[in-house]
C-alpha cells in the first residue's frame, strides 16, 4: 500500500464482474487493490450473507427480504442467473489478508455477529483488527460495535452533512470518515484529515478520479478501481 491514494474495489469489482460476489472479489484481488468494500446483512438463520439491497429483487431470481431468509434458501437463489450468495466468511477466506476488507453494516442486527466473525479471524486465523474496517451510514450500529469491541477500525459513510459526521467519528474513534465523492473540496478533505482517512465513494469516471485524487484523499471506492 505505498500509493498515494488506495484503490478500493466497490462490491469487489461491480463495475466487470457482478456486484458482492466472490468472483468479483478475486477479480478486485488478481487485479492487486488495496482494499475491498462490501456489504452485509444478517439472514434468518443467523450467517452474515454479502449483499447489498435489503431485498432480492433487483438482481436475482428470487424475492423478498432478504433477512427473512434462511441460509439454505438464499444458497438456492441465483444472482444474475449466475452466481451465488456468499456468506461474509466465504468472502474472508478468499480474501486472506490480501488487501483490507470494508464491511458495511446494512441491516440492523448485523453489529454483533460482525464483532463475533472479526474477534475469532483474529484470535484464529492471523488476521489483525486493522485488516479490517466496519463502515455503515448508521450511527447506531457504529456505536453498537464500538460499545462491544473498541479495537474494531470504524468509518462513517455519509452523503449529507460532513461536518455532523466528523464529529460523530470522534466519540466512537473512528479512523475514517466515506464521504459521497460529491460532498467533496480540496478545503473540507483538508479539514477532515486532520483526524481522520479519507475513503469516498462511488466515484468511476476518469476525469472524476483523477480531481478527486488531485484533493488529497487517501482512498477512492470505485467500481473499476483498476482506474484509480
Amino acid at each position: 500500500m505505498n500509493r498515494n491514494c488506495l484503490s478500493i474495489g466497490h462490491r469487489g469489482a461491480k463495475g466487470h464482474i457482478t456486484e458482492n460476489t466472490l468472483e468479483s472479489i478475486q477479480w478486485a484481488l488478481d487485479f492487486g487493490v488495496d482494499g475491498i468494500e462490501i456489504d452485509v446483512h444478517l439472514c434468518a438463520s443467523g450467517e452474515l450473507v454479502v449483499f447489498h439491497d435489503f431485498t432480492l429483487d433487483r438482481i436475482t431470481n428470487g424475492t423478498g427480504e432478504i433477512s427473512k431468509k434462511t441460509l439454505t434458501e438464499l444458497k438456492k437463489i441465483k444472482v444474475e442467473d449466475k452466481y451465488s450468495i456468499p456468506t461474509l466468511e466465504e468472502v474472508l477466506n478468499v480474501v486472506n489478508r490480501k488487501c483490507f476488507i470494508n464491511i458495511e453494516l446494512k441491516g440492523e442486527e448485523t453489529f454483533k455477529e460482525i464483532c463475533r466473525i472479526i474477534d475469532r479471524y483474529v484470535a484464529e486465523k492471523g488476521w489483525k483488527y486493522q485488516d479490517f474496517i466496519v463502515s455503515s451510514f448508521q450511527e447506531a450500529l457504529l456505536l453498537s460495535v464500538y460499545n462491544i469491541n473498541k479495537k474494531v477500525p470504524l468509518g462513517v459513510l455519509t452523503d449529507i452533512n460532513l461536518e455532523q459526521s466528523a464529529v460523530f467519528g470522534k466519540t466512537i474513534n473512528a479512523i475514517a470518515i466515506h464521504p459521497d465523492y460529491t460532498m467533496l473540496t480540496k478545503e473540507n478533505i483538508a479539514k477532515l484529515k486532520q483526524g481522520y482517512k479519507v475513503f469516498t465513494w462511488t466515484v468511476n469516471n476518469k476525469q472524476t478520479i483523477e480531481r478527486v485524487k488531485s484533493y488529497g484523499v487517501d482512498g477512492i471506492i470505485s467500481d473499476f478501481p483498476d482506474s484509480i
